[in-house]
């Protein structure tokens, strides 16, 4: 009598041991995924230097962002722009142009040497959290549970300058296009960069050594913008017009640039819509802008 007892308890405990570990593992999984599927992830996934980046918990591909992920930096005008003042406070949106039923996002912003440039500061539809990367702390800002759908075409969060000019300041973007199939697998990872260029507190453009006097007039009435500097050494320029939602069109690429004095007009008549534009001018790969309307 007592052997036959004594199986089948043994046999009830062993099946209650094998659910309970099977329940601690769905537990488990889903305490991993879900975080990083609903309310951001954990700092360092931003695919900056020293990073990780979303592929660290979704085993989709990652795929150059550069046409799926647009950064428009807004000053204290709400203008449109290219350039930082040292210790300025900046509206900073980021749009996917996918804008998939599912997504998500991190960004951070490094000087040339890997260090947080400034801070963030969140928005109704962002977050901030940090990470120590090489001993030093970054801040990144990220999607929250409430705007990781369409139904958020535009993330928004504040950027506060660095106090003194760091020189080139680079954004770092990692977004998510999920699949919306409830686990982290078949997600694209889209990864990119945004550069803008300090320049110095109360001036209008950004200049350097080899490029001085640059100047813009548009002509409303024509449409005809025109172009003056100074170079000291010959090179190029290109020329591009950017949209208040980022949308970027190649005006001259690689034309001519003499020591001495140089003009360039261009026609902005016919193919542009009405609207805030910045004009960008990479003059021997540093860049000039100037914001214009198009009437």
């Amino acid at each position: 009598m007592k052997k036959s007892i004594i199986l089948p308890f043994l046999f009830l405990s062993i099946s209650a041991l094998l659910v309970a570990f099977h329940q601690g593992d769905l537990i488990t999984n889903s305490y991993h995924r879900s975080p990083f599927q609903s309310n951001g992830p954990s700092g360092g996934n931003s695919g900056a230097p020293g990073e990780q980046n979303c592929t660290a918990c979704h085993s989709g591909a990652t795929l150059d962002g550069s046409a799926e992920n647009t950064i428009v930096l807004l000053d204290a005008n709400n203008q449109p722009t290219l350039t930082y003042v040292p210790g300025g406070a900046y509206t900073v949106n980021l749009v996917m142009a996918s804008n998939p039923a599912k997504k998500g996002f991190q960004a951070t912003a490094l000087s040339p040497s890997n260090a947080m440039a400034g801070t963030f500061t969140a928005n109704l539809t962002t977050q901030i959290v940090n990470a120590v990367i090489s001993g030093a702390q970054r801040n990144y800002a990220e999607h929250r549970a409430s705007s990781n759908t369409s139904s958020t075409p535009t993330w928004t969060w504040t950027w506060t300058a660095p106090a003194t000019s760091v020189g080139d300041v680079k954004f770092y973007i990692a977004t998510n296009k999920a699949n919306n199939n409830g686990n982290p697998q078949g997600d694209q990872i889209y990864l990119s960069q945004h550069t803008f260029t300090a320049q110095a507190s109360g001036a209008g453009l950004t200049e350097n050594e080899n490029v001085s006097a640059f100047n813009l007039f548009y002509a409303a009435d024509t449409q005809l913008a025109t172009i003056t500097f100074e170079s000291l050494q010959q090179g190029s320029i290109d020329l591009k017009l950017v949209d208040m939602n980022g949308k970027t069109w190649s005006i001259k690429k690689n034309e001519q640039v003499t020591i001495g004095k140089n003009k360039i007009t261009v026609d902005l008549s016919g193919s542009y819509p009405k609207g805030t534009y910045i004009l960008q001018a990479i003059i021997n790969g540093k860049p000039f802008t100037k914001n214009i309307i198009i009437n």
